[in-house]
Parts: C-alpha cells; structure tokens; sequence
C-alpha cells in the first residue's frame, strides 16, 4: 500500500496529493477510512480527509444522508477512523462544497512547555494523531527547516505533526503546518486543532478559536473536552488510476 499511495501521490507522475485515504465499510459506522501519507507512511486520522471522505459518501449516495437534498443538513454522518469513530455533522451544501462540523475529540496535553533551538517553546498533545505545537510571533524563519527537524525529533519515536502558531488575538491564531509523512501543506485538520488546542491551553486564546491556514480559515469550539471542527470539504475532480503490476 505504501509504494501506491506513493505512485498515486506524485505529484508529477500521479494524481498529486498530500495522501490518500482508501474507504470500507464498518458496522459501527457508515464508512472506514485507511489513510497513507504521500511518502507511504501509515496514518491514524486526518481531519481534513475525514471532512472529504464524508462529502464524498454523500455525493455518490452512499449514505443514508444522500437524498433528499432538503434533509441533508443537520444529521450526523459516522466514520471510522485509526482514531476512533469520528461524527460529522453536515452544516451546509452548495453542489459539490460542502461545510462539515466535525468532533475532534479531547486533546491530551502531554508536555506543556517543551524548550526547542532559538529560544522558542512548543506544547506536545495528541488529538488523535501526535502534534507539536510551536508558539511563533511571526513566520519569518526557514520553518519549513525547523518542521522537518521536529518532526524526526528522538522525542518523537514515531515522528510527529508540526504546527507553528501564531496568536492574533484572544480568538484568532495564524498557522502553518509541517506534517509528518507529507512535510509542508496548505492545511491540516488535526493540525489546525493542535493549535488551536495548544493556545487554549496556554491561555493565550479563548473559546471559539479560529485558525486561519494559507488555504482558508478553520473554526473551533469546545463542548466539554470534545473540540468541534467547523471546516469545508469540495469535489473537485474524479478519475480512474492504474497500477502497475
């Protein structure tokens, strides 16, 4: 499976993605996600491709949300992850874009306050995947440099997801993501919650968050623990892709 989602990744010689996630059925819910990174990695959830996985059930009709149209907004749509299951609910839908709100879960804080090189402190947590939260003023540094060394930090056996965070104010923060298995992307559901979760935790922001990524905003808030992703998802294309043997 990893030397597919490799060819199917390439950017160049394939579709090009950041990964690719294969759908199954599940008892508990009403689709599985197995999801690789680009480099062929194995992966526990994302939250952006859950977001897309769930738009995708929807258009194709394969699940019970599919028709009618008028009824679709507002009801839960269950997807199996290497997380857990994880609920979406549909918020809204404009032929092929769709805006999910999806619960993330807790975000267990594993180290509050980690010192890393040029003085700068980052919060470690899990949000279903390992994150590594770094607290930044600006983006005006090689970060890109820094993600990959913090992502195949010792700290982290596993590798680690790396956000860069900066507060804007008590309910904004501007990030840029650094992930384990596909390096720097435009956007990162699991890690835009990261961050997102980290402020919050440091106090430096208040409950709802919005996270604004080079590919568009992200909105968060808390019920209890759970943290509630508001964000969208769009069909943008289908295709067939063939193996080589």
């Amino acid at each position: 499976m990893g030397s597919m989602a490799r060819a199917i990744c390439d950017r160049h010689s394939g579709v090009g993605g950041d990964g690719w996630m294969l759908l199954s059925s599940a008892p508990d819910a009403q689709a599985a996600i197995e999801l690789w990174n680009c480099d062929g990695s194995a992966s526990e959830m994302s939250g952006n491709g859950t977001r897309c996985a769930a738009a995708l059930l929807i258009w194709e009709g394969r699940s019970d949300l599919a028709f009618p149209p008028q009824r679709e907004t507002g009801k839960d749509i269950r997807i199996r992850t290497g997380a857990g299951v994880k609920s979406l609910k549909l918020l809204e839908r404009r032929g092929l874009e769709f805006l999910f709100e999806m619960n993330m879960g807790a975000a267990h804080i594993e180290e509050l306050r980690w010192a890393i090189a040029g003085s700068r402190e980052a919060t470690i947590l899990n949000v279903g995947n390992p994150q590594c939260a770094v607290l930044v003023r600006d983006f005006d540094f090689d970060w890109r440099a820094l993600g990959a060394e913090l992502e195949n930090h010792t700290r982290f056996p596993h590798r680690t997801n790396v956000s860069f965070v900066r507060v804007l104010d008590r309910h904004t923060v501007e990030a840029r993501f650094f992930e384990r298995g596909a390096g720097a992307t435009m956007s990162s559901g699991t890690g835009a919650t990261g961050a997102a979760a980290a402020a919050l935790a440091r106090e430096l922001v208040e409950d709802p968050v919005r996270v604004l990524t080079p590919a568009g905003p992200l909105k968060f808030r808390w019920e209890g623990t759970d943290i509630l992703l508001a964000g969208p998802a769009e069909i943008v294309g289908q295709g067939e892709f063939y193996a080589r043997p």
